[in-house]
Order: C-alpha cells, then structure tokens, then sequence
C-alpha cells in the first residue's frame, strides 16, 4: 500500500491504521513509487484548493490521475475523496481531479441548536447499494467525521453510504469500479475505521 505524501494530511495516522490490520503501507511523494503502487490511498485535510495545489506543486497531479485511469484499487479519504470531484465551492469554484462528475458543496444551513460548522464528531452511516468497504460493519454504525464540505456526486448509484447532518444528506462513501473513498476518516474510527481499512486492502488483494 502507498499513501500519498503531497505534505498534507494526517498520513502517519493512515499508515498506522493500514499497519494495525496487517498491510504494510509505505508514505512516499515519489511520482515512481506512486506509479508503480499495487493500491494508493489518497487522505487528505483541510481546504480543498491547498490539496489541490500542493497535488501540483509536488508534480502528482496526473500521477493519481494516470494511476486511478489504470484500474489499480485506490482509496480517498475526506478531502482526498473530495478531490476527485470535478469541482469544489470551497473559497470560489476551485477545479478537482475530475476523475468523479459532480461537485462539492457547503453545508447550507445556518448553525445553532448544537450544530456546527464544520461538522466533527461522531455520525451514523445508512449504507446503499451493498458497498465492498462495509463487509461485516452494520447498517447505522457511527464513524468520525470532519468537514465544512460534501461531494455532491451525479450519479446516484456509485453512493454506498450517506449520512445527514443539519438536515443535510450527504453521500459519506462512494464505489465506481476500483475507486472507493469516504467523507469520514476510517483512521479515526476506531474498530469499524480498521475494518473499512482492512476491507479495501481485501479488494486490493493486500
């Protein structure tokens, strides 16, 4: 396993995970390395267009974009999986990877009553769709969250789970073909976390 090292996120804390459930996970910002990976996990945390830039400035940009083109098993985690977007609203229209049609949009309603923005803390999942991350995990487990934004993707049937908050539904995971990503951190979620670590290093064959 290899994990995007772009100088953002909590990536020690991945490969700590990944490394708990028996996959060694190496961090490298090596375009070769990441090239050559059987599985990539991209995480990613705070404002959607630093990601973006600093995919960029570190050369990766189409480096991920080749890698998840090839068919090789890949997996986003918050703004990583934002990323893959075609667009994000954060601080103005922002372009992502476009490797997913859709965008990503902010909580639209006005905080109070206890909630806040961003959203963090612990939520429940409703899963759709059978999703390959949840194996053995039940309907309606809580998972940790932390986010101002949501992907909004088009196509409705890649959604495996969402999740509502202020009112809000929003697609908490997706699958299309060998992309898996989640709007939650599995890092951070204790048991059910390493489990969807370890199911997506299953489907990666790991």
């Amino acid at each position: 396993m290899i994990i995007v090292d772009y100088d953002i996120g909590n990536l020690r804390s991945v490969q700590k995970g990944f490394e708990k459930v028996g996959v060694p996970a190496i961090v490298s910002g090596d375009p070769e390395v990441i090239s050559n990976a059987r599985a990539l996990t991209l995480p990613g945390v705070g404002a959607f267009a630093e990601c973006m830039d600093n995919l960029e400035k570190y050369g990766l940009t189409q480096v991920v974009k080749d890698f998840i083109g090839s068919g090789r098993p890949f997996l986003g985690i918050c703004v990583g999986y934002q990323m893959l977007f075609e667009e994000s609203e954060e601080f103005g229209n922002r372009a992502g990877l476009g490797v997913i049609k859709g965008k990503c949009a902010r909580f639209g309603f006005n905080p109070g009553n206890g909630l806040k923005i961003p959203h963090m803390g612990w939520n429940q999942i409703s899963m759709k769709n059978s999703g390959k991350l949840f194996n053995g995990i039940e309907d309606k487990t809580d998972f940790y969250f932390v986010h101002s934004y949501y992907p909004v993707p088009e196509e409705e049937g890649i959604v495996t789970a969402t999740t509502e908050y202020g009112g809000e539904v929003f697609a908490a995971s997706i699958e299309h073909g060998s992309v898996f990503a989640t709007q939650f951190h599995p890092e951070k979620s204790q048991r059910v976390g390493l489990m969807v670590l370890e199911n997506f290093a299953r489907v990666a064959s790991l």
